[in-house]
């Protein structure tokens, strides 16, 4: 006999073991039928005196030089592709020199999906900076991810479980798809390395089953230098609440991350030394940052002194007292000035650099650590203790007077 099919098991009427090839047996149990005497009517001569009970999947195989037979669940709650795959995997560990017998014994308390997720959350939730990334992680699995498999067992979960998931809005929605593969791939890899799981159905294996996406955009959307100084105008002219408009400059002017400036506290500015210590639980490299402060810089510290709302923030939010400015402030304000389709907030970051590889014959290291960024091999970083403050200073300096000359 070949393959099953989903018709011939439904049509089976006879009690047995029916071969699916590999040792994988759809088992037709036999159930005593009371009080009925052979040959009364709706009985046959086939059944003897029997009907046909449950369904059941088994695989016969040896381990260790002894056959055994493995139950791997009831037909159809476990379909005929989940027995294959569970037969495969028996297969591998054996093969591999385990005992999947003795390893079922060992897993009795192999968590769900979302028991895992959670699992993995938590482990994760101190090195990440802010709620965003904890959003988006909860929100992805409660829309796409747990109504699918939240509630099955690992070990139980199979790649087209996977590729169910992945499948509808892999062409549509390909950033959100590549997210949520990433997502669930982690939380296989914790399972895995928990012994929970053989292998991760979220790996490379199901890569052939999904369409090539388009290569992901690297650079964010940035102006050319020369347009820098008149977007800051049409910011400072813009009906922009004061906390956003001088958020944005203070961004420009340091060069820095769109959230370092909207997390900035008081107590980070030193305004006698001209300098904003950045601690590293705010940065993204993890390590503190020193940023020099030009007139500039100084001039907006001044102005936001007016934006005081009892906390320490620099530039908090008009509509949330004790808030920072959310991370869509800045991108609003680039729409609302027709500013958005040529630029990101992020952006501007790219076209000081892009100044000062041009315009400046300062060092590569120097313009680099303007931005956070790590410079050199790991050696040379370990080797090279100063952060170049007093250069980036004199670099931050002409910065600001590119940006503001005429003005």
């Amino acid at each position: 006999m070949g393959r099953l099919t989903v018709r011939q098991i439904k049509a089976f009427d006879r009690a047995g073991l029916y071969g699916d090839g590999d040792g994988l047996y759809l088992s037709v149990a036999r159930v005593k039928v009371a009080g009925v005497p052979k040959g009364a009517p709706g009985r046959t001569a086939a059944r003897d005196g029997d009907r046909v009970g449950a369904k059941s999947w088994i695989q016969r195989i040896t381990i260790n030089g002894r056959r055994c037979d493995i139950g791997l669940g009831p037909w159809p709650l476990v379909s005929i592709a989940e027995a294959r795959d569970a037969a495969f995997e028996n297969r591998r560990t054996i093969r591999n020199g385990g005992n999947p017998l003795k390893d079922r014994a060992r897993k009795p308390d192999v968590p769900t999906f979302r028991e895992a997720a959670d699992k993995v959350l938590a482990m994760n939730r101190e090195r990440w900076r802010g709620s965003k990334t904890e959003a988006n992680w909860t929100g992805q699995f409660e829309r796409y991810v747990f109504p699918v498999i939240g509630d099955a067992r690992l070990d139980r979960i199979r790649r087209k479980d996977v590729l169910d998931i992945l499948s509808p809005i892999w062409a549509p929605k390909p950033e959100t798809a590549r997210k949520v593969r990433m997502r669930i791939r982690q939380v296989f890899q914790w399972a895995e390395a928990h012994g929970h799981v053989a292998e991760n159905v979220a790996g490379d294996a199901i890569a052939g089953a999904l369409p090539a996406m388009p290569a992901k955009g690297k650079n964010h959307r940035a102006l050319p230098y020369a347009e820098t100084r008149a977007a800051l105008a049409t910011v400072a002219a813009s009906a922009a609440t004061a906390a956003v408009r001088l958020a944005f400059r203070f961004t420009v002017l340091t060069a820095c991350r769109s959230g370092e400036a909207r997390g900035a506290v008081w107590a980070e500015i030193d305004v006698e030394r001209r300098e904003w210590r950045i601690p590293g639980e705010r940065m993204k490299n993890g390590k503190e940052h020193r940023i020099p402060l030009s007139d500039a810089a100084l001039a907006v510290l001044a102005e936001s002194r007016d934006l005081a709302d009892g906390s320490d923030l620099v530039f908090p939010s008009p509509n949330r007292r004790g808030k920072p400015l959310s991370d869509m402030a800045l991108t609003r304000l680039l729409r609302a000035n027709g500013l958005a389709d040529r630029a990101t907030v992020h952006g501007f970051r790219s076209s000081f650099r892009d100044w000062a590889s041009e315009c400046t014959q300062s060092p590569h290291a120097v313009m680099e650590l303007c931005l956070a960024h790590d410079v050199g091999s790991a050696v040379e970083r370990a080797y090279a203790r100063s952060d170049l403050l007093e250069k980036r200073r004199s670099l931050m300096a002409e910065w600001a007077e590119f940006l503001t000359e005429g003005i």
